[in-house]
């Protein structure tokens, strides 16, 4: 059984594509550490992103205003009383 479908068409040779390891001791050496750098450089870059996440996030934190604490038993929000023309009268209120 083929890992692949039969394909036929434009994309026939990438999936017939096949890489082989050099044969050369030093190639492989060298191709092995092509990927270790591959490897270590996509992790420090992951590594700086993150930490430049984190500086972003504390440097905002540390620019904000610091909230008033509300008083015991108090709960914040906002409302606003409107008038009782506004409200909007719907055809089943009447009780």
């Amino acid at each position: 059984m083929l890992a692949f479908p039969a394909v036929t068409g434009p994309f026939q040779r990438l999936f017939r594509f096949r890489p082989s390891r050099p044969r050369h001791p030093l190639g492989r050496i060298a191709f092995a550490l092509v990927g270790v750098l591959l490897a270590l450089l996509l992790l420090a870059g992951s590594v700086f992103i993150g930490l430049g996440m984190l500086a972003w996030h504390f440097g905002r934190k540390l620019r904000r205003p610091a909230a008033v604490p509300a008083r015991s038993g108090v709960i914040e929000g906002e409302c606003r009383v409107l008038a009782p023309r506004v409200l909007p009268q719907s055809a089943s209120s009447s009780r």
